[in-house]
């Protein structure tokens, strides 16, 4: 079985080896579908995975625009349509300086199989640009999204490609988008989610991945018999994730005591209440500052430089920032610190000696693909909302999204169950595989 799965990632790797990121997903993605693929008549010489890990089209464009100083800018735009096996390509768009083909490569892949736990018709795909909004002006953002969105449009539809937001990209860029996406096609459709709720957004939208991801991680303590009241809590990132991750810890009564960005965490042993979030989410999204600002308000807490905060004791860890910020080093010393539970709030955050880890220490550890799918499952309720002219009260889409991740709890059960313990992981992996390849198979070889 490992000179299989080693041949097969000798071919992927002979296209992809200049992508670090895409290999990593495809190589843990291997571990877990080689073997059970072998062992189904029905997919074993399909080539099914191998068609999987191919991008069904990848456009790449330049973008021009100009900024405040009336100079001609240019950075590069993307769009990968990986999967449209089970509904149209869905998923988010990215605006940082890091965005390259394989990291969307990686993020598309990922996104097919997250797709697919959600239960709803959504195939997969990722874009974005190497642009950074955070020290641009309205104007200089507004004028990019445009000059991307002119391009994007041609390659994008409701029944064809729906992006979102990811990093870099929230409620402002993607009104910008729809905005340029409206006036090119003449027609107010439900092209892009994630807009404002008064232009046919949904309720929960924003709150959907961080919420999503603490549901999630309820659902491992359940199963178990336990309780994620009175956990304590760390929390990488400070974006939309990993504060409204906060929020629902609050809310579930586990005490949150950590949040970070790029600078470095903030460690408040007291734990972050709903008023020093507040402070949080106004520093964060409205003023744009650095986390440490955090001290000037509350100084009892403790500012840890270039840092992250996997050194903290802790019940539960809710890495929420990017990819690979996890490192098996960091694992060991979150299990030699107390920590039960790990749910990914980003996308691949835990390296892959994090992930062994995690499993040889039978700690619970949920998959991004598992336990951040509650974003793109709100995303499929607001295009939903959007078919039907109809927008669903705040408790509806909430009892809704807590329906889905329970479902896909239930998922990857089914597949991850062993005799003591739930490798989740695998068991997100095959769940979401049957799905995808199943319709693969009986659409023919396309």
């Amino acid at each position: 079985m490992n000179k299989i799965i080693s041949d097969f990632l000798k071919e992927i790797d002979k296209r992809n080896s200049h992508e670090p990121e895409f290999m990593q997903a495809v190589r843990e993605v291997s571990e877990d579908l080689i073997p059970y693929i072998v062992s189904q008549d029905i997919y074993h010489g399909k080539n099914i995975l191998m068609r999987m890990c191919e991008p069904e089209r990848v456009v790449m464009f330049r973008v021009n625009w100009i900024d405040d100083k009336g100079e001609i800018r240019v950075n590069r735009g993307y769009r990968v349509e990986m999967n449209s096996a089970i509904g149209p390509y869905k998923g988010g768009l990215r605006f940082h300086p890091t965005v390259n083909l394989s990291i969307l490569k990686f993020l598309a892949f990922e996104q097919v199989f997250k797709n697919s736990l959600t239960t709803l018709p959504m195939g997969g795909g990722k874009g974005g640009a190497d642009f950074d909004p955070r020290d641009k002006s309205d104007g200089e953002v507004m004028r990019f999204c445009q000059s991307f969105m002119t391009e994007l449009f041609r390659h994008i539809g409701p029944n064809t490609d729906i992006p979102a937001g990811d990093i870099g990209v929230g409620g402002r860029e993607i009104g910008y988008m729809f905005g340029q996406y409206k006036r090119l096609k003449n027609e107010f459709t439900g092209v892009l989610t994630g807009k404002g709720v008064s232009w046919g957004g949904s309720l929960i939208r924003p709150e959907a991945t961080g919420y999503g991801t603490v549901y999630f991680a309820e659902d491992m303590f359940n199963h178990e018999g336990k309780s994620i009241i009175g956990k304590t809590v760390t929390i990488s990132g400070s974006g939309n994730v990993a504060q409204y991750a906060a929020e629902k810890c609050i809310q579930l009564g586990a005490t949150v005591i950590s949040m970070s960005d790029s600078s470095g965490f903030i460690h408040d042993k007291e734990g972050i209440d709903e008023e020093k979030l507040s402070f949080i989410m106004d520093l964060k999204n409205n003023k744009r500052k650095r986390i440490s600002e955090y001290l000037k308000k509350y100084p009892n807490a403790k500012f840890e430089k270039g840092k992250r905060p996997w050194s903290l004791e802790c019940d539960v860890a809710l890495p929420c920032a990017t990819q690979n910020e996890v490192s098996e080093s960091d694992a060991k010393l979150l299990i030699k610190n107390g920590c039960k539970c790990v749910a990914e709030g980003a996308n691949m955050p835990c390296e892959s000696g994090a992930i062994k880890q995690f499993k040889l220490n039978k700690i619970l550890y949920a998959p991004g693909k598992a336990s951040n799918a509650g974003g793109v499952a709100v995303s499929g309720l607001e295009m939903a909302q959007n078919s039907l002219r109809y927008s669903w009260t705040r408790e509806e889409v909430d009892q809704k999204l807590k329906e889905i991740m329970i479902n896909i709890h239930k998922s990857c059960l089914e597949y991850g169950k062993g005799k003591d313990f739930v490798d989740y992981n695998k068991g997100a992996n095959i769940s979401a595989f049957i799905k995808v390849a199943d319709a693969m198979l009986a659409q023919g070889v396309v």
